[in-house]
This record gives structure tokens, C-alpha cells and sequence, in this order.
């Protein structure tokens, strides 16, 4: 194949298999959690870290990591302790983070608009080795916590009360979602863009919700179908001379609509069959017929097995 035998995309297809491992794998917690959009705010302050990167002519992936951790825990800590005015405060954050780095890499006397273009959309050309080497390092970090943490995590992203219950550091959980949420949107920006990477957190976790109802199941599917448009949208990109960030999102959303169509009907059989159920005087909890609540564990609460948003 020709475009394997480029430098270049060599780099862009590692980097957007890692992409499209991480991204997903950490919003399926978002996703959970209600903070589909949280990723986006995160990007713009992510902007920041990039335009020092450029000032100081350091990696901008790695300043634009530490930036970005920095606003993801205040994120986290104004949803925790904001009251009435919060949304302001994370609106001001969001906005300044924007200005920050657009101010920062025009004062860079290597900063230019194509550079930040290339931050804001995606750009194949110009994912260095040294980008890829740091966005292996941070995808490691991304997989281990998110697979390794994942029974945790899942516990505190559907009912933060019930797992600080049963003992759970619960602010400490929310924090680690939190920075590996920004450490994802710095693993995506050299292959999705700032703006566009939220979109790769959401939409693949959306499609395999469409056709799954297990949170284990639901992982996987929206891992492969991240890792799928990743990989088709670089490859489209590379042949058509089209934006890679936009060409991924757009493959995202088509994935979206073709499974809501075929789930339709899948819909349509699980609601007769819980109708059947109910009619033959089963129990019905959390979705599942003939399992009572002492069966599943969940005393009302939802189950595990309910990702519906």
C-alpha cells in the first residue's frame, strides 16, 4: 500500500490507532458521568498549554498535558464545591483558555496560524516522532487506568452516593477521571484536533449503545468502532486532501446513524419482551426480565448493565 510507505503516515496511523483506543475508553465514563461535553472544555484550555509550548519552544503535547491536567481538576473542583455561579467560572475558563493560547503562539517566534490550525482540526504531516513517542506514553497511561480502574470507575461515574458507601475514595476517583480525560484530549489533538476531539470521546460510546447493554460490552464495541473511523478517516485524509479531524467525526456520526437504524428493531422485540414478562407477572429490575431486586444486588439502584443516557 502506498501511503504505508510515507514517514509521515506511518506516524499518523500509530498515532490514530492510540487515538482511537483512548478516546473512547474514557468517554464511556464521561458519557456515564452526563459530562459528554467536558472533553471540548478541556481542548480549549488544552489551547493554552500549546501556545506556551510554543513560547517556550518546548513539546507542545507535554505543556499542553500539564496545562490541560490543571484545568480538568478545576473543572472537576468547581462541579464539586460550585454552587450558582459555577457555570460562569468553567464559562471563563473555557473562553480564556481559547484566548490564552491564541494570544501565546501569535507572541511564539515559531508560532504561526497554520501551526495552530494544525492543533485546533488535525494535521497528518505534522505528527513528529517525538509526538509519537509521547503520545505512546500517555495512551499507556490512558489504557492502564481505564481498564485497570474500570469496576471503580464504573461504580462512581453511575452512583457517586452508593460508592462512597461501600468505601470508595470517590473525590479521588473523580479527579483521576478527570486527568485522564485531559490526558486523552492531548493523546488526540495531533490526529482529531482540539475542537473536534469530544466528539471521538461521545459518539463511538453512543453508536455501541445503540446495539448493547453491558458495560463490558459497550467498552469493546466502542473501542473497535474509535479505532475503525481512526484509521478510515487518516487513510481517507491521506488520498482526498481532506481535514483528518473532521473526516474521523464525520465517519463517527455515519457509524452512529447506521446502528440506531439496525436497533430499531432490536428495540422493538426487547420492549414486547419485557411486556410478555411483566404480563406473565416476572419481576422486572433495571431492564432484565424475572430478576428481582435481592437477585441482582441492586436494591433498587440502577444496574450495571443499564448505559442508557
Amino acid at each position: 500500500m502506498e501511503f504505508l510507505q510515507t514517514a509521515f503516515m506511518q506516524r499518523a496511523l500509530i498515532a490514530a490507532v492510540l487515538v482511537g483506543i483512548t478516546a473512547p475508553a474514557v468517554g464511556i465514563y464521561l458519557v456515564q458521568r452526563r459530562q459528554a461535553l467536558m472533553g471540548d472544555g478541556i481542548g480549549h484550555v488544552a489551547m493554552t498549554g500549546v501556545g506556551l509550548g510554543f513560547l517556550l519552544s518546548a513539546s507542545p503535547v507535554w505543556t499542553a498535558t500539564l496545562v490541560s491536567v490543571a484545568g480538568a481538576i478545576t473543572m472537576e473542583l468547581i462541579r464539586a464545591y460550585g454552587r450558582t455561579r459555577g457555570d460562569i467560572a468553567l464559562a471563563m475558563l473555557f473562553y480564556g483558555g481559547m484566548a490564552g493560547g491564541v494570544l501565546l503562539i501569535n507572541l511564539a517566534p515559531n508560532g504561526s496560524n497554520a501551526n495552530l490550525s494544525s492543533y485546533l482540526f488535525g494535521s497528518l504531516s505534522t505528527v513528529s516522532p517525538s509526538d509519537v513517542t509521547a503520545i505512546s506514553l500517555l495512551a499507556a497511561f490512558v489504557v492502564l487506568v481505564t481498564v485497570g480502574l474500570r469496576r471503580q470507575l464504573f461504580a462512581v461515574s453511575q452512583d457517586e452516593e452508593f460508592a462512597r458507601v461501600t468505601g470508595l475514595p470517590v473525590r479521588a476517583l473523580n479527579l483521576l477521571i478527570a486527568v485522564t480525560a485531559a490526558v486523552t484530549v492531548t493523546v488526540a489533538m495531533r490526529v482529531v484536533g482540539l475542537l473536534l476531539v469530544s466528539a471521538l470521546m461521545v459518539v463511538p460510546v453512543a453508536a455501541a449503545q445503540q446495539i448493547t447493554r453491558s458495560f463490558a460490552v459497550t467498552f469493546v464495541l466502542s473501542v473497535v468502532i474509535g479505532t475503525a473511523v481512526t484509521l478510515a478517516g487518516t487513510v481517507t485524509s491521506y488520498y482526498q486532501d481532506v481535514p483528518p479531524g473532521a473526516t474521523i467525526v464525520l465517519l463517527a456520526i455515519g457509524v452512529f446513524v447506521v446502528l440506531t437504524v439496525l436497533a430499531t428493531p432490536l428495540a422493538g422485540r426487547r420492549a414486547r419482551a419485557l411486556r410478555s414478562a411483566e404480563a406473565a407477572g416476572q419481576t422486572v429490575t433495571a431492564g432484565i426480565p424475572g430478576v428481582t431486586p435481592a437477585q441482582d444486588g441492586s436494591a433498587g439502584r440502577r444496574s450495571t448493565d443499564d448505559l442508557t443516557v
